[in-house]
């Protein structure tokens, strides 16, 4: 055998190896993005029951306990879908829980430095959520979810 009857098979042999290696590596991309939203979402309804809590203490002074399950199982996902300055947004949301339980245990603080707090608990939450919302969901689902 001569090395021009061997060429074209070692030329469609590459080509059929790195056109599989690269619908392997397309399918594998679309997987992990499509695990990355599914855990965006989790943590999306996880921060909106926080929010509903935090809101509760600041309306009325009753302080529910605060999950952080999903946001722990789940950020090396996060961390593949969010640009660095939305997976901060989310870390900042789940950072204000240390200041919520030191407010749910302290009794001596004023009502008005307490509610102040409160607010900006609530608001680094919107932040996460709307920060969630762009990136986990369709624009269909996103528009269903402001309208309720």
């Amino acid at each position: 055998m001569e090395i021009r009857d061997l060429l074209p098979g070692i030329i469609g042999s590459f080509v059929g190896v790195m056109g599989w290696l690269l619908v392997g590596l397309y399918i594998q991309r679309r997987q992990f993005m499509r695990q990355a939203r599914n855990a965006a979402k989790a943590v999306y309804f996880e921060l909106d029951v926080n929010r509903a809590a935090i809101t509760v203490a600041h309306d009325h002074a009753l302080f529910a306990d605060l999950d952080r399950s999903s946001f722990e199982r789940l950020l090396p996902e996060l961390a593949t879908l969010l640009r660095a300055a939305d997976l901060r947004t989310v870390v900042d949301a789940y950072m204000t829980h240390a200041g919520y339980r030191q407010l749910a245990s302290r009794d001596e603080l004023p009502a008005d430095v307490r509610r102040m707090a409160l607010t900006k608990f609530i608001g680094a939450h919107e932040a996460a959520l709307a920060s969630l919302r762009s990136c986990a969901f369709t624009s269909r689902e996103a528009e269903a979810l402001t309208t309720q």
